[in-house]
Parts: structure tokens; sequence; C-alpha cells
């Protein structure tokens, strides 16, 4: 008698993502940066005889240490720079607010500063990362007294912050001293543009295509930053840096040719990707690529009898190697600035007082501000026995309402448990190590160890929790172990109920504003590539600029290019084109934690992932209309039917009662 195969339960998707971890190789430069960092830092202030300074430096350097993610030293000044400058700013009046104010009008200004930190971080990445400092910052100025002035502190704050960015800044890593190791980051990342262009290509018409894909759009966002730091003068001024630039610019054909391709469905010659893969090794070792792959054979009379026409994607992809050889053969290159389409402060203004900037905006201002108060009454209680600060409960909180950081059941998971393990591991080490050389150790072990722990939100917990610990006790405070833990888990509940509250609005209100920002650029795209021309930022959604996508008209963009106006053409199109793939890349990060949540706040973002879909099928296709059109002027009825499907999946999607508000119209 056989027996049916017992069905596990599958793992709830709260649960699943507190166990994912990334994968990457060991930043090795950021290891060697976090060991010379927090703990020299430390071993400076208890040398100088002002060790409550050199604990705040500490906690600066620590701070940075955990936004030091690879890329380009230029670019490290803003992702480093902007939030410790914010953090000092928040150490600064939390430390006055705390020396000046009782305990009802101290909770109402962190209240405040919560609401505000809140909507900052719906703009990006840093602003999030500058938001938190900033909370934590004021947390710590407040809860942490001392005899130092507010001024000092928060000195001595971005002091150790600056200290690792001047390490960032003037480090080499290890194994790029053969080139210009101030570009190393850029190169690296410029390099892995090229790779992720030949895996696309050598996936075309497999089941992998759509994930190589999203892998480009990763690595072309990523080497977007590295090669966008700020600089003196708008263009870059040495010519390395110029070098790569063009290189990158020259990377952005070749992704539109590779993404046509994809669309397309069908296999490609393996040779197809050897061009892309030696033009990466040449950007690597920063030399000339050498000879590359013969071009394929254009239809005509010279393709043999029996074989099937070349691509028009593929010959693009060939006219893309072209050039591409010969902006490398040139050296220097002559390319002043990234195609890129800037974000300026309407749109960042925008994006904190939006409903997603709202929504978290008032989250964290009531996790933050309760959690305040409680410490406050606890502390007035005596809970915390020998302690004379109480900033622990607030700080937590601040980490584990950030959305960034993943769901919120994963979130309090892997806090909690990392805390624990911290707690427990610095308990067992503080009855060994020898005082203050032992903890002045521990603190740069941990500062080393901070780059591997940021691949996991529990690891990362449980590293910072016996940095700070040992901080705490270099500072003269007694062992803290058993006191964190209890305060750790009541931020986690703390956070798990306001999280679960009804909000004034609509919730999920950041996915849809991401999503919204990903229809609105989509729909820049889709009319650039085939409306009329001049039209691409005024016509709106149904207006005439949809009727011709339709009529499968190409809007004279074939003949702008014929009669010299193409390439400001081109450059804007490839800048429309990232801003919708980075877009689109931003809202799916969204809607995958938003998916990973409790069911009660999951099902607030129901068939958004439907949306992201439509979305993406429709700028891939405008992308592979857009090479189309380059080689042959006119659509396919394959084209005009695969837009007509994806402009009608979204209007279905919205007539579906999937609230989410966007700018396309079949």
């Amino acid at each position: 008698m056989n027996r049916s195969p017992v069905s596990r339960p599958a793992v709830p998707p709260w649960l699943a993502h507190a166990f994912r971890a990334q994968r990457e190789p060991v930043p090795w430069n950021a290891v060697c940066r976090g060991a010379l960092a927090a703990g020299p830092s430390l071993l400076a202030g208890m040398l100088l005889g002002r060790t409550a300074l050199g604990v705040l430096a500490a906690i600066g350097a620590m701070l940075a240490g955990i936004n030091d993610r690879p890329g380009g030293r230029r670019a490290s000044v803003r992702r480093l720079g902007v939030p410790a400058s914010a953090g000092a700013a928040g150490l600064l009046v939390g430390t006055y607010a705390g020396q000046g104010l009782t305990a009802v009008p101290l909770t109402l200004v962190l209240t405040a500063l919560g609401l505000a930190a809140g909507g900052i971080s719906a703009v990006g990445p840093v602003a999030s990362a500058a938001g938190t400092q900033l909370l934590v910052a004021a947390a710590v100025g407040a809860g942490m007294p001392a005899a130092d002035p507010g001024w000092q502190r928060a000195l001595a704050f971005l002091a150790g912050a600056g200290w690792l960015l001047v390490l960032r800044l003037v480090l080499p890593t290890p194994g790029s001293l053969a080139g210009d190791f101030r570009f190393d980051g850029e190169r690296a990342a410029v390099a892995a543009v090229y790779d992720a262009i030949a895996a696309l290509v050598e996936a075309a018409g497999g089941a992998h295509a759509t994930a190589r894909r999203a892998a480009l759009t990763a690595a072309l966002d990523h080497a977007q930053d590295a090669l966008a730091g700020p600089r003196l003068r708008g263009r870059p001024a040495c010519a390395a840096e110029r070098r790569l630039h063009a290189r990158f610019a020259a990377a952005l054909p070749l992704a539109e040719a590779a993404t046509a391709l994809c669309w397309a469905g069908e296999p490609v010659p393996a040779r197809a990707a050897q061009g892309p893969r030696r033009l990466a090794a040449a950007v690597r070792a920063d030399t000339g690529p050498g000879p590359l792959p013969a071009p394929h054979l254009p239809s005509g009379r010279l393709r043999a009898p029996g074989t099937p026409p070349v691509l028009p994607a593929l010959r693009a992809l060939d006219d893309a190697l072209l050039r591409a050889a010969e902006a490398f053969d040139r050296g220097e290159g002559s390319h002043g600035g990234l195609p890129v389409r800037r974000r300026g402060p309407r749109r960042a203004l925008r994006a904190a007082l939006g409903a997603g900037g709202r929504e978290y905006g008032l989250r964290v201002a009531l996790c933050f501000g309760a959690s305040a108060a409680i410490a406050q009454a606890l502390h007035h209680a005596r809970w915390y026995g020998p302690h004379t600060h109480w900033y622990w409960l607030p700080a937590t909180a601040v980490f584990l309402v950030k959305p960034d950081l993943g769901p919120l059941a994963s979130r309090v998971l892997c806090r909690a448990a990392g805390t624990v393990l911290g707690a427990l591991v610095f308990a067992g080490l503080a009855a060994l190590l020898p005082r203050p050389a032992g903890l002045i150790a521990l603190v740069a072990v941990c500062g080393a160890l901070i780059p591997v722990a940021t691949r996991h939100f529990a690891a990362l917990t449980a590293v910072v929790t016996v940095l700070v610990l040992a901080l705490i006790m270099a500072g003269g405070e007694p062992q803290a172990s058993a006191g964190r833990i209890g305060e750790t888990l009541l931020a986690c509940a703390l956070v798990l109920v306001v999280g679960h509250l009804p909000m004034p609005g609509e919730r999920g209100g950041g996915v849809r504003d991401r999503l919204t920002a990903a229809g609105g650029a989509a729909h820049a795209y889709l009319l650039h590539v085939l409306g009329p021309p001049g039209h691409e930022h005024a016509a709106g959604p149904g207006g005439r600029a949809e009727g011709r996508v339709l009529s499968g008209e190409s809007g004279g963009r074939a003949e702008r290019w014929a009669s010299g106006e193409g390439p400001g053409d081109r450059a804007e199109r490839w800048a429309l084109r990232r801003e919708a793939y980075r877009t689109l890349a931003e809202a799916r990060t969204a809607i995958s934690h938003a998916a990973a949540e409790l069911p009660a706040l999951a099902r607030h973002t129901e068939g958004t992932d439907a949306v992201a879909e439509a979305l993406e099928r429709l700028v891939d296709t405008t992308t592979a209309c857009a090479v189309h059109l380059d080689d042959t002027g006119r659509l396919t009825p394959r084209h005009l039917r695969r837009l007509r499907e994806a402009l009608a999946e979204l209007e279905r999607l919205e007539r579906g009662g999937v609230r989410v508000p966007l700018p396309v119209a079949a």
C-alpha cells in the first residue's frame, strides 16, 4: 500500500524572512577600517583623560561603520557624512533638552523629532540613515547624563564618524594598488555592470532571464550611486574619473540591447556574451579591452540561405559593443556627466510629506515618544538600579520601527534574539577581560565585525550590543546585560503594538508612493520613446500619446536620430530608462517587505505585486520598442500586442480594486 507523502506546512513569510541573510564576499577593507575606528577612538579619549567623549566618538564611528557599504569613495562622503552630521545635531539637541527640560516637555521634544525624522526617512536610503542617527543620538544625548557641554559631545561624535570617513578615503582596497586606488570602488561597480550584461545575454530565452535583468538593474543602480558622489565642480576633474564615467555611459546602450534580447525570448549565440565579459575585465584592470568578438552578420545577402535573420536587438548589441570599444580605446573619454535625472528638493519634500512619509513619521513619533516616556518613568522609579542612563529603550525602538530594515515581525525577532545573544556573550567576556585594555580590544573587534554582521539584522544587533555594553563599562558604568535584555523586549512589545495601530489615511502608504513613482517614471519613458517629439512631460494619462502607441507610429524618433538629434535624444532616453527601472526596483523591495509582514499588515498591500509586474512588462516592452525603432523605424504587431496587453492589465488592476494611483492608462 502506497502512502501519499505528508505535506509539510509552509513557513509563514514573516518567519521565513527572519532567517534570510545576504551572501556576499567578506569586505576585508571595511573590516580593517572598522578595527581602526571605534577602538582607537575610545583609546584616544582615555589617553586624553576624556573617557566620556571617547565613548561618544566610538559610538559615532560605530554608527558610521553600519553605513560603510561598498561603493565609490566620493559617494561615501554623502553616505557617511550626512547621517553623521544629523547624528551630531541630534546629540546636541538631546543633550541640551535633557539638561534643561523636565520629563514631559522632553518627551514632547523627542516626539517632534521623531515626526520630522520619520518623514525625512521616506526620501531615500541616505535620508533614512540620517533620520535614524538623528533619533539615536538624541536619545543618547538626553538619556546619558554627562558633565561635558553639548557642543563638545557633538564634536566628539563627529570626530569618531569623521575618522572612519578619513580611513574610507585614504586607505586603498586590498588588491587595488595596480591602478588608481582612489577609484577602486567605482571600477568594481562599473565592471559589475558589464558582467551583469553578459549574464543577461547568456540567459536570453531561458528561465533565469527575468532574475538576470533584475540583477542588471541592481548593478546599474549601484554603479550610478558610486559615480554620483559630491564634487566641487559639476564634472569629473581627473582623467581616471572621466574615463570611468565614459565607460559607464558606454554600458547603457549595451544594457538596453541586452534587455531587448531578454524581451524577445530567443536564445542567442554564446559568443554574444564574450564582448561584455572582456569589457568588464578591462574596467577592472584599467586597461584597453583588446580584440572583441566579430559582429553578427546582418540580415540580407550576407546571410547564409536557410539561416534565421539576426534579431534587431542582437544587431543593436553589436553596435553598442563597437561604440563601447571606441570609448575604451579613447582612453580618457570625454563624457562630462552621468545620464541621470536629478531628484531635486521639491521631489524630496513631496516624498517626506506624501502618504508614505506621513504614515512613517506618525509611527516613528509615537514609538519614539512613548518609549522615551516609559524609559523616563522607569528611570525615576529606580528600575535601572545603579545606572544613570535611560537611552537604550528609545534607541532600540528607533531601529525596530524602520521599515527599510525588513518586515516588522522579522525585525522584532532578530532584535530580541540578537540582544539576548550579545548580552550573554558580553556577560561572559566581562568576567574574563582585563580593564580597560580588554574592553578597548573588544570594541575594536566588534568594529571589525560590523561590516560582516550587516548581512543579517540579528547578527548586527548582537555585535552592536556587545560593543555598546563594552563602551558603557569603559565609561565607568557597571555591567548592564540583564537590564538591556529587559529593555529590548519591552521595546519589541511596544513597536509591535504601535505597528498594528490604525493610523490616519490608508495603510501601506510607503508601498503606494513607490508604485506611484514607478508608474510616473514608466509613463515618462513610454512617451519619450513612442510619443511625438517635445511632449514627454506634458501629455496626461489616456491622452493622444497612448493612441499613437497603439497605432504603431514611431512619433518621429527614428527620423530625429537620422537628422542628427539622436545622441541627446538617446541620452535622455537612457536617463528615463534608468529612472524607470530604479523606481521599479525600489517598489519591488518595499512590496517584498510588506508581503512578509504579519497578515494583519500584509493585507493592506495585497495586489501591489501584480501592479509592479505589469509595470515591469511595460518598461521591458518599451525598451524593446526603442531598440526596434532604432533599427527599422516601425513597430511589429508583436510589439503592439505586448504594449496593449501591459496597458490593459494596468487598467484591469485599477478597476479590480488595487487602489494605486497610476499615471499610465490604456
